[in-house]
């Protein structure tokens, strides 16, 4: 190996462990920001000691969108190194701070009839965990959305603003997803997942991840103005939520054949989750299906 390709191969390898550094960071920083933003829940205790899966569902989650949304600032051409990691610290606080201000607005707005704390803290329900994890989770692919478009407006304050507006702009389709999937499915969800229905809670969460995935991809074209940003925005969750009932009735028709959905998730004793599995996978896989054609 000559000198040349020897610091090549060299200066790969520092970034790279620079990256991998500076992320490790903002984990550090995003397990801080939680317990903040979360005073009363003890981590350790409900992890360890009480083996609450239900906590530990909605907190790995919570991981998982912080992966999706620092991986923006990784991503794409890079300006150096040192810019590069400013970039990544800068929109990782940024992204560190919306994440849990966006999993406070959801347990407020999409499950708001019940105290989602107590659901996972005292009754250990496994639903509202997979939600909550899937709340994150949808929130880190619309941050990663709004951090990964390329450019910007100059006259509201330039990408950090930019970013924020997508942001602000995804809680509420997301908001409008619970809404409609609640309309949609011939039950009460609040009081199926109240009941500790962990199946209602997978198929609820995967329209939600499915939504999201399509904010995503609608914010991650490159910047012209707000209007084609908000028609873009549109177009593409427009597209989900008609996708929404269509993948329910596949899944009733073609993936379950010869049974109920709706009889497997709530109308018998034991709800089954592989069913509900099913139907999650039938909205995610929709979404991706759908950015593909676009």
């Amino acid at each position: 190996m000559d000198t040349l390709t020897f610091d090549y191969v060299l200066d790969g390898v520092l970034t790279t462990l620079s990256y991998l550094a500076a992320s490790f960071i903002l984990f550090f920083i995003g397990k801080v920001a939680y317990q903040l933003f979360h005073p009363k829940t003890k981590v350790a205790e409900e992890l360890v000691e009480k083996d609450n899966f239900a906590f530990s569902v909605a907190y790995v989650g919570y991981y998982v969108g912080l992966l999706l949304a620092i991986g923006a600032a990784a991503m794409g051409e890079s300006n150096g190194l040192f810019v590069d990691l400013m970039d990544i610290g800068v929109y990782g606080i940024l992204t560190i701070i919306l994440l849990n201000i966006s999993i406070i607005i959801n347990d407020k707005l999409i499950l708001n009839k019940f105290s989602v704390s107590k659901e996972i803290l005292e009754d250990r329900n496994v639903g509202t965990g997979v939600i909550e994890g899937a709340n994150a989770v949808a929130t880190g692919l619309i941050v990663l959305g709004a951090v990964h478009g390329e450019g910007y407006d100059y006259n509201v304050g330039g990408p950090i603003v930019t970013a924020i507006i997508y942001w602000l702009i995804g809680q509420v389709l997301m908001y409008v997803t619970s809404r409609v999937y609640a309309a949609m499915v011939p039950y009460d969800v609040h009081a199926e997942i109240e009941k500790d229905n962990v199946a209602v809670g997978i198929g609820m969460a995967g329209a939600i991840i499915a939504i999201a995935n399509l904010i995503r991809y609608a914010l991650m074209h490159d910047f012209d103005s707000w209007i084609v940003t908000l028609e873009d925005v549109g177009l593409d969750v427009g597209i989900g939520l008609l996708f929404l009932p269509l993948a329910r009735f596949l899944t009733d028709k073609i993936l379950l054949p010869g049974q109920k959905l709706t009889d497997e998730i709530v109308n018998q004793e034991h709800p089954n989750k592989g069913a509900a599995l099913v139907e999650a996978f039938a909205y995610i896989g929709g979404s991706v299906l759908i950015t593909w054609a676009l």
